[in-house]
């Protein structure tokens, strides 16, 4: 396995938006438990195929306490099961050291393969239900902090550049 570099925003190729799997070979394997081992190195709970800039219709996550219930999603499509809504502070690996809240459905039900393309659904509700909805967005190109005024998008921007000429 290997580490995958994770793009960071103002990167434009977060804004691509995601093909449907459709090969489930070898290369995908990899590519599932590379984005596993780059997740929980980070650490995070959830990377999209997106932010380790492979456009596909793709997430990993595991919002357990001990690292235990690691789950993949491949071409996820949710519905909200009513029109609840709850704002949860939501952080993105693609964007360190901010977060804000995002308000989102409180209970979903969601469609995916699995990563060797069976068919499966689920309802989630809290911070799973969290997760799964921030991490379809990135399959669409969206990021949380798209949900947020322009103004404060504006500052997460130059926040961003500013730590990136840093690092350079």
């Amino acid at each position: 396995m290997a580490l995958l570099t994770i793009l960071e925003y103002p990167d434009e190729h977060l804004r691509t938006v995601a093909q449907p799997v459709t090969d489930f070979g070898d290369q995908l394997q990899t590519l599932i438990d590379d984005m596993f081992e780059t997740m929980y190195a980070a650490p995070g709970i959830g990377l999209a195929g997106a932010q380790v800039d492979q456009h596909l219709q793709l997430f990993v996550l595991d919002v357990s306490e001990h690292q235990n219930d690691p789950r993949v999603y491949i071409n996820p499509v949710w519905e909200a099961l009513d029109d609840e809504r709850k704002q949860m502070q939501e952080g993105c690996l693609s964007i360190p050291e901010y977060y804000a809240e995002v308000p989102r459905a409180l209970r979903i039900k969601v469609s995916a393969l699995d990563r060797h393309g069976k068919p499966f659904e689920h309802e989630a509700d809290g911070l799973l239900a969290h997760c799964i909805q921030h991490e379809t967005d990135h399959t669409k190109g969206v990021l949380f902090i798209d949900y947020l005024s322009p103004l404060k998008r504006e500052r997460v921007k130059k926040k961003m550049l500013k730590r990136h000429k840093a690092s350079v």
